[in-house]
């Protein structure tokens, strides 16, 4: 056994050991991974936290999906796999889009990859150069301009707020459009305000991209099953546009997957090429026996999916007609996806117990250590007036949670 053993750094070689690159010393951490992990800390401590920070389903996998996997297993199929996916998968994957989208990809404009926060990360950084701008329609999820900064682009956001439901207008896009545009990057639904784009609104918007052909139009269409307005409009059916257009979708949301790590996209080829020689050096393929499982949840029985949109919808209406009891809180009626994104700026400037809540980040941080209830602040979505609450959990739970925000928020004076 050693021991006494005594290692002296010099402070240079300290500091050298300790200096990041700039790209992650500018990078900020996801703000709904820190509050979920916040949340975690709390519990540990044996404090009952509700957590509705994280956008998980609590359902748990469909049966027939499982079985698949557990068929593959048992099958061999445990080695490497093509970097894009198995061709079979691609092929569910163009049937999939033609079925349920009208989109036309063949198998080699497609890519799986870990995850639908991969297959963006692959995009941006297949197409985005240093000082290239990316305009994204604000509110958005947390990651976006993230992977923009890291791609060295600029993010040029466009606000919205509660009285549009959270939507842009036409002219608001073409007036963000310059020389330098080279993306537009949406979800729909979207997180974290659950707005739904509809056919009208979408094609108001390919009518203007359609004229400037050297944007690339990225569609985030994760939560395309939980959508309670009616069916799913993709950007990518309109003729103006659909040469330009990469469509992201995933297993996590539609399929509760969320750990399985399956995201897929359909892309002009060029940028299909990109990125599958970008995911050849960073990790290659996903899991094969996520690959096999995904297979069965594309072609197989939709009624889980189904059921749990509305179980979903559901919930929304528990989470709406409590929120709406509280003085003060302005909410929207989101049209899909599982989030609410209330305005809480009636409550910045109040206190409790002499401690000033300035903004959404320190009412976040006050529900999670008073209300013992896990939200996250607006402000890395791009709305520093407004927090976002996830309903992917049980009726239970909901339904306490509301009643602790309310105890909390009118506690402030």
């Amino acid at each position: 056994m050693l021991k006494n053993i005594n290692i002296t750094f010099t402070p240079y070689l300290f500091i050298k050991m300790q200096k990041l690159a700039e790209r992650i010393n500018k990078l900020e951490e996801s703000a709904t991974i820190k509050m979920a992990g916040l949340s975690r800390e709390l519990k540990a401590k044996g404090i009952d936290v509700i957590d509705l920070s994280l956008g998980e389903p609590d359902f748990g996998t469909p049966e027939h999906i499982k079985n698949a996997a557990k068929q593959a297993i048992d099958a061999g199929f445990s080695h490497y796999t093509p970097v894009p996916g198995y061709l079979d998968l691609r092929e569910a994957i163009s049937l999939k889009f033609k079925r349920d989208n009208g989109l036309d990809y063949g198998v080699d404009q497609i890519i799986t990859s870990t995850g639908a926060k991969q297959t963006l990360m692959n995009v941006i950084l297949s197409v985005v150069d240093m000082g290239d701008e990316v305009i994204i329609p604000g509110p958005f999820w947390v990651s976006y301009a993230a992977m923009v900064q890291l791609a060295d682009g600029v993010a040029k956001i466009l606000p919205s707020g509660i009285d549009t439901n959270f939507k842009i207008s036409p002219a608001q896009l073409e007036s963000a459009i310059t020389p330098r545009t080279k993306m537009f990057l949406f979800s729909s639904p979207c997180n974290p305000s659950g707005t739904v784009y509809n056919y009208e609104e979408l094609a108001a918007f390919a009518d203007i991209l359609g004229r400037y052909p050297d944007i690339v139009i990225v569609a985030d269409e994760i939560y395309e099953h939980i959508n309670f307005i009616g069916k799913h409009v993709s950007i990518g059916q309109f003729d103006a546009v659909k040469d330009r257009v990469v469509t992201v979708n995933g297993l996590s949301k539609g399929f509760a997957m969320t750990g399985w790590r399956l995201g897929y996209m359909g892309a002009p080829l060029y940028i299909a090429n990109a990125c599958n020689k970008m995911q050849g050096q960073f990790t290659s393929a996903t899991c094969s026996i996520t690959q096999r499982a995904a297979i069965t949840a594309l072609t197989g029985d939709m009624t889980p999916t189904h059921l749990m949109k509305e179980a979903f919808q559901h919930r929304r209406e528990l989470v709406r007609k409590g929120l709406q009891d509280i003085p003060g809180l302005k909410v929207n009626d989101p049209e899909g996806a599982f989030y609410f994104f209330p305005d809480v700026s009636a409550f910045l400037g109040k206190s409790y117990n002499g401690q000033v809540i300035n903004d959404a980040d320190e009412l976040s941080m006050y529900l999670l250590h008073t209300g013992h209830v896990s939200t996250v602040s607006g402000a890395p979505f791009f709305n520093p007036e407004c927090i976002r609450l996830s309903y992917a959990t049980s009726d239970e739970k909901l339904g306490i949670a509301i009643q602790r925000m309310k105890q909390a928020l009118c506690a402030l004076t």
